[in-house]
């Protein structure tokens, strides 16, 4: 558990991040979203101590972080930055197992963790293990580089912007991949973005940063049907906000009995996909599988009947 109490840090006078207090679950994503200059990145830089507080105490599982030498702090909590930052002339391999190197784990230990996490994202070790970050896709270097931050088997993941420099294709697979492997591994994840749509579909809980200040936090569909301020609201969006509660909503909801052509979409898709797949293909309806097998069908008009019920 991250506790994080009134923490602040001042530069010239100017508070950039103002007595901010809140508790993140172990085993949970969060997700700081907010604009340019919101506090967003001080805040989760604070938790490493890349950035020294002003005031303030941050203790994860109960033990203040100031009472533990930063690297050695550093090495406990895994950290993924926008453009992944790998080391350019080190292997795949060698990025993912600097951590454990400085830990001291012995080589064929490292080398497991490094096979293992490769497989995880599915990313074929022989074929991966001896190549270069300039040789690698760069939805491909994003995967290594959050496989780097999670090789230590840290007690907490930082992620800030990890996905900001992927085109909107790579960007999704990147994300439902952070999703599906932080739900295998029980991971603890704080991550700091500026769209909403991505703090919507990743966070169990969203923090929204306002001029240094924490103005909301809650899970999404309480950030989403009931923003605390104007600034939230403007956040969200009026015209989105149907759209971003159809992402919180699963299939398995609206599923009803039938058949219908085409690529199905899986019982836990959210009613947002569903719609993308209908509109994309011009289908009246999707079908629907769960565990492989045909589940039903969802309908186009279903789904927009929900929308305008979230309206």
């Amino acid at each position: 558990m991250i506790e994080i109490d009134r923490i602040t840090k001042v530069y010239d006078g100017h508070a950039a991040v103002d007595e901010v207090s809140m508790t993140v679950e172990t085993g949970t994503i969060t997700a700081i979203v907010g604009t340019s200059g919101s506090g967003k990145t001080t805040l989760l830089r604070m938790i490493n101590r890349l950035v020294e507080p002003s005031s303030g105490e941050v203790r994860i599982n109960g033990e203040p972080t100031h009472a533990v030498k930063p690297h050695l702090l550093r090495r406990r909590i895994g950290y993924a930055i926008q453009g992944h930052g790998l080391f350019p002339h080190h292997s795949v391999a060698r990025n993912i197992g600097a951590v454990p190197q400085l830990q001291g784990w012995d080589k064929a230990k490292i080398r497991a963790r490094v096979d293992e996490l490769l497989t995880l994202f599915g990313l074929e070790p022989d074929a991966y293990r001896d190549r270069f970050p300039g040789e690698l896709s760069g939805g491909q270097q994003q995967r290594v580089g959050v496989a780097r931050a999670l090789a230590s088997r840290p007690d907490l993941l930082l992620m800030d912007e990890p996905f900001g420099a992927l085109d909107p294709i790579i960007r999704t697979r990147a994300q439902q991949d952070l999703r599906d492997i932080q739900r295998k591994l029980g991971s603890t994840i704080m991550l700091v973005t500026h769209d909403m749509d991505e703090a919507v579909s990743l966070g169990d809980k969203v923090a929204v940063m306002d001029q240094g200040r924490l103005v909301q936090y809650g899970p999404p569909e309480e950030i989403i049907a009931r923003p605390a301020t104007g600034f939230v609201a403007d956040m969200v969006g009026d015209a989105e906000r149907p759209m971003r509660l159809l992402s919180l909503i699963p299939v398995s909801d609206l599923i009803e009995e039938g058949a219908a052509p085409g690529e199905p979409v899986t019982a836990g898709a959210t009613l947002r996909e569903a719609l993308s797949a209908c509109l994309w293909t011009g289908r009246d309806a999707v079908p629907v599988t769960r565990d492989g097998a045909p589940a039903g069908r969802v309908t186009l008009q279903a789904i927009r009947a929900r929308a305008e019920r979230q309206a």
